[in-house]
């Protein structure tokens, strides 16, 4: 097999996608190994339903001039309409090789959690590792991970945020021998591997492919409950391909399908340098200044999280304009160059990074504190500012930290998170 076929393996393409990418028609219309699946299928006299995200719509809502019907649900991955094909290869094994090359070492929490994951997968198994922020969770999936590659299966790491992706593709290809591709909007193209890592987007472009399949921060918009990256994870892992889920913080699909135990729920409440999380401080929003002064003085860089990017670029602009000497910048999700920005404020040249919440969680920054302005906002959630908190006293070197919320009156969120983080450290032996 061709290389450019041998990339279709355990894919799911529409022909135009293919010729953009490979540059060939006559190939893929005159091999017959490979599968064409309809782009959409009728349901009922007046619905069709999308085969890659699983969408079913009303006809005369979807309806082209042509006559087609089209999906606009996941348009973004290039239109499907009704008259079109998907085309697909079986997914193949891979080498049966060793691949890990980490030689560091597990605590015994991380330990027990990483020999449980091993003995505990079985065909069409799904589990769920629910760790606190800073327990290690990469860390305690490799030997899981080494165990499907070694037996020539594949895995596949998806999460619902590029900056999580970007971290754990540079972790897992300074760990893993083989090369990995990242795929997200701007990523890398793709290229067969039997470990790929991907933001829950990407999972629509796969079909049976992946003997494991791990979701990241799958509490995190836009995965959380979300029905049609769901059908995604289904339909990307092979028919008795297994599932784990990693997170913090639980969401409510989870926990109903722990409780009819659809799901099997793994604990880890203590980090891995045996040190509690730090507990949120909360200050009116007018004493910001005076505390920043303070943090200032101590030489650690900060973390400054704000609700909304417009928000964002003024506070950030303004508090560069009183604190000249300050190196600062500020990263959203429309920020081109954010993933320059993130590197420059983890290895210290920028001493100040004011963000939204696309660095609320799957990032790791050595000895910072971490700041959250109007933490009463709605757009910060409970999950959410247990993640923000997450960020502070992940090194060994600086197991602690300051983290401050600075409100104008405080929100049940703030409340329950700063609640939850008190029971994770009794539970963890705090």
């Amino acid at each position: 097999m061709n290389l450019i076929l041998e990339n279709l393996l355990g894919r799911l393409l529409l022909e135009k996608d293919i010729s953009a990418f490979y540059n060939f028609t006559d190939q893929v219309n005159n091999e017959n190994k490979l599968i064409k699946i309809c782009a959409m299928t009728s349901v009922s006299a007046n619905k069709v339903r999308c085969n890659r995200c699983g969408t079913i719509h009303i006809k005369t809502n979807v309806k082209l001039p042509i006559g087609a019907f089209f999906c606009p649900t996941c348009l973004e991955l290039g239109r499907v309409r009704s008259d079109e094909y998907f085309y697909h290869l079986p997914q193949q094994d891979f080498p049966e090789k060793t691949y890990l090359r980490w030689t560091g070492k597990l605590t015994e929490n991380q330990e027990k959690i990483s020999n449980a994951l091993c003995q505990q997968i079985t065909n069409n198994q799904k589990l769920l590792v629910q760790a606190v922020t800073g327990a290690g969770k990469t860390e305690m999936i490799y030997q899981l991970i080494e165990q499907i590659l070694s037996h020539g299966g594949s895995v596949g790491l998806a999460s619902p945020r590029i900056d999580v992706c970007i971290e754990l593709h540079q972790r897992l290809s300074r760990d893993f021998t083989c090369q990995i591709p990242l795929l997200y909007h701007e990523g890398d193209s793709y290229f067969r591997s039997p470990l790929v890592v991907m933001t829950s987007h990407q999972l629509l472009r796969f079909k049976e492919a992946f003997d494991l399949l791990i979701i990241d921060e799958v509490d995190a918009f836009p995965f959380r409950d979300n029905d049609m990256l769901y059908f995604a994870l289904e339909n990307a892992k092979k028919i008795n391909g297994n599932l784990l889920y990693l997170t913090a913080t639980s969401t409510d699909k989870l926990d109903k399908q722990i409780k009819k135990h659809e799901i099997k729920r793994l604990f880890l409440p203590r980090r891995f340098h045996g040190h509690p999380l730090v507990i949120p401080m909360f200050f009116w929003k007018k004493t910001f200044y005076k505390k920043f002064i303070e943090q200032r003085k101590t030489g650690f860089p900060l973390l400054i999280f704000v609700a909304e990017i417009d928000f964002g670029q003024d506070f950030a602009k303004n508090l560069q304009e009183k604190f000249q000497k300050e190196r600062m910048a500020f990263v959203a999700s429309t920020t081109k160059s954010r993933k320059t920005i993130v590197e420059a404020f983890r290895k210290k040249q920028v001493s100040i990074l004011i963000t939204t919440s696309i660095l609320e969680r799957g990032v790791t920054f050595s000895s910072i504190d971490v700041f959250v302005i109007n933490s009463e906002h709605p757009n910060f959630t409970k999950s959410a500012l247990i993640q923000m908190v997450g960020r502070v006293g992940r090194d060994s070197k600086r197991p602690t930290g300051l983290v401050s919320f600075f409100h104008s009156g405080k929100s049940l969120a703030m409340c329950q998170a700063q609640k939850e983080i008190k029971k994770m450290n009794q539970l963890g032996g705090f």
